[in-house]
């Protein structure tokens, strides 16, 4: 049996992390303890789990009390480094959410204070285990398209998931890393790991022009807006069981408002981006993320010196991915013939098409045999969010960016 902590009670710790871990793992693995600046949330975990669960006012006091196997980070992706460097100079292995920090600064602190300290530090990139990724990955170590050379990987957020990341604290930029570090830090990664290769360069450019202050007619939150009963980005906060728990009936500890507009003027991050990569090993790829689709989905490109594979997702209007219209992969050799499958969901596809299960699967009980390296390391964190930030610099600075730069390593490149 193992002990673990939680810091940070939003919806994702809690629903992903701390419930399933009382309900359905509690024969190998006890949460001993939780700790958010907001109180009202810490209280919600012993709700939801239907059980009492300690609740610190202080993280280094939990980690003085319970002394766990592992330390499970949860807050704000601009928070993760100080909780995961603390925890680890404590001497605790860590769990950290994606993205493993926002800065470049970060990173290097990070990878030294592992060096230093020789604790294990897991990324939750459960993309790894999505079962459509895991089968790309197979495929590809089959030598199925030879050597890769090239990757055009488009990522589709539609207007009810896509909307959500502008209501919230991943709008601002010094909290998020602007959602190339955010979210496509699961794309990047997935894609470093297909390949088996370091990305060295980069090139970006991305806009704010569907979201952002490019309405006239907004306010600062859907509750109180007076353009609410005609506006399609409603969200009604006090409906959703869920948004009224962990936010709403919370607001009064930190202030925090959960359905700010979308055309907020504070928003500082891009809804369309594309981005430019060039490989250690001489692959190269264009990325684009949209976040205002009409559906949700993605295609993955992937020419190789044997051929070309091609896999789509496609999604309906759903924000919590548990319905999937469209899932294929299709290889074509050099003779022009098609290989056409079909990729079954795993565990009835809850939860990012199953994969949010098997992480935890794997994250409590571990994995007997790790063929295809699903458990991610700290340097795969590392070089997932190495191209968003080098991405972010390009747009900023109107250049392309070496990530060798930043990492010593890649100085070579």
């Amino acid at each position: 049996m193992k002990k673990y902590v939680l810091v940070g009670c939003g919806m994702r710790g809690v629903l992903s992390y701390a419930v399933p871990m009382v309900k359905e793992f509690s024969d190998c693995a006890e949460l001993a303890g939780v700790y958010d600046p907001n109180k009202g949330r810490m209280k919600l975990v012993s709700r939801l789990c239907e059980k009492e669960i300690p609740a610190f006012d202080d993280f280094d006091t939990m980690l003085d009390t319970v002394k766990p196997d592992a330390v499970i980070v949860t807050p704000r992706d601009c928070d993760h480094a100080e909780y995961v460097l603390r925890a680890m100079e404590k001497g605790y292995d860590v769990i950290v959410e994606k993205a493993l920090t926002t800065t470049f600064e970060n990173a290097v602190k990070i990878r030294e204070m592992k060096e230093k300290t020789g604790k294990n530090l897991t990324v939750t990139f459960n993309l790894r285990y999505h079962p459509l990724y895991k089968r790309l990955k197979e495929l590809i170590a089959s030598g199925v398209v030879g050597k890769v050379l090239s990757v055009h990987f488009e990522w589709l957020l539609n207007t009810n998931h896509g909307a959500d990341y502008f209501r919230r604290w991943h709008s601002r930029r010094e909290c998020s890393g602007s959602l190339l570090v955010h979210k496509s830090t699961h794309h990047f990664d997935i894609i470093n790991w297909l390949l088996e290769e370091k990305p060295v360069r980069v090139n970006a450019f991305g806009t704010l022009r569907f979201y952002g202050p490019n309405r006239e007619e907004r306010g600062e939150r859907c509750l109180t807006c007076p353009y609410k009963k005609k506006c399609r980005f409603y969200m009604d906060i006090e409906a959703d069981d869920e948004l009224r728990q962990f936010y709403y009936e919370n607001e009064a500890e930190d202030g925090y408002i959960r359905d700010r507009c979308v055309f907020s003027d504070e928003i500082s991050i891009e809804d369309s981006v594309a981005v430019n990569v060039e490989y250690s090993g001489g692959a190269i790829m264009n990325y684009s993320l949209t976040a205002h689709s009409p559906y949700e989905g993605c295609r993955l490109v992937i020419n190789g010196t044997d051929g070309r594979l091609e896999a789509t997702e496609r999604k309906d209007q759903i924000v919590d991915y548990k319905e999937v219209s469209a899932q294929e992969v299709l290889i074509f050799n050099r003779r022009g013939e098609k290989i056409r499958m079909e990729i079954p969901l795993g565990n009835g596809g809850e939860g990012h098409g199953g994969a949010d299960e098997m992480i935890r699967d794997s994250l409590f009980r571990g994995l007997s045999n790790d063929t295809l390296g699903q458990n991610a390391s700290a340097e795969a964190g590392i070089m997932s969010i190495a191209i968003g930030m080098a991405a972010n610099i390009s747009m900023k600075e109107k250049r392309q960016v070496a990530i060798g730069e930043f990492l010593e390593e890649l100085k070579e490149y």
